[in-house]
């Protein structure tokens, strides 16, 4: 598969993987290799971010994952700030998955928000991959920002309905210059499929493999649904019709001699 670039960086996998909600360090373990995946995220509110002896930092191996911290549960634009620069401090690489997340029963990410916080990091010398509603004037704004990457989410966090948002989707991908990645609610292999056929670069996945009995199976199923849809993408998949059209001249044959 052609490679992922993101801010300059190279990458083989255009799966990412969440860390959250797994049954143990073991099962998030057998979910990221299953995946291939190369980014790892981690909620900074969940580790103890400074402490090398963490339980779930120290199952990581850094030399083979990026770590991506991200600011899930941050409510406004300050906290999700200051949780970046906490990652930055305690040593990890200024990328971080920016999560501006208020309401707290929908998870959706407060649009205003995340782009204050954004045009902060971005200046400060983050690289910056924002989650974001299925909105393509924001998504312009972000990138316009120096944002390294967009995030827009194909449903809320954890519904695992796929891509409900699909045709705002597709014209943030029309009209990106920096890769998407669509982030949230792909609950199955196929929705990662689609996303990948739809044009988008890569996708983000976690509760689909943490709430299956086998995270290891469910994530090689996700990775192989994903190298799937990126080689449909860039075959080029056939025009959609609203009439039935023959794949074969005989129909046309049999049409003329009843």
């Amino acid at each position: 598969m052609d490679e992922l670039i993101i801010a300059g960086r190279r990458f083989k996998s255009r799966l990412m993987v969440g860390t959250g909600k797994f049954a143990s360090n073991e099962a998030m373990i057998a979910a990221m290799e299953g995946s291939g995946c190369e980014i790892v995220t981690v909620a900074l509110r969940r580790v103890d971010i400074e402490n090398p002896g963490d339980s779930l930092l120290s199952h990581i191996d850094r030399s083979r994952y990026l770590l991506l911290p991200n600011t899930s549960g941050a409510r406004d634009a300050e906290e999700a700030v200051r949780l970046a620069r906490l990652a930055r401090a305690a040593g990890c690489e200024p990328w971080v998955k920016l999560e501006v997340t208020p309401d707290p029963y929908y998870l959706l990410p407060d649009p205003i928000e995340t782009l204050k916080a954004a045009e902060i990091l971005v200046k400060e010398g983050f690289t910056v991959l924002p989650y974001i509603n299925a909105d393509p004037v924001l998504a312009k704004h972000l990138q316009e920002a120096g944002t390294a990457t967009v995030m827009p989410l194909g449903a809320p966090i954890g519904t695992n309905k796929g891509v409900r948002t699909a045709d705002s989707i597709a014209i943030i991908i029309e009209q990106a210059i920096v890769p998407v990645v669509v982030d949230a609610g792909l609950g199955a292999p196929s929705h990662a499929a689609l996303a990948m056929e739809m044009g988008a670069d890569a996708v983000l996945v976690n509760t689909a493999l943490a709430v299956t009995p086998d995270p290891g199976a469910m994530a090689a199923a996700f990775r192989k649904g994903v190298e799937a849809g990126r080689e449909a993408y860039l075959a080029g998949l056939g025009e959609q019709r609203d009439r039935a059209e023959a794949s074969s001249p005989l129909t046309g044959f049999l049409r003329g001699n009843p």
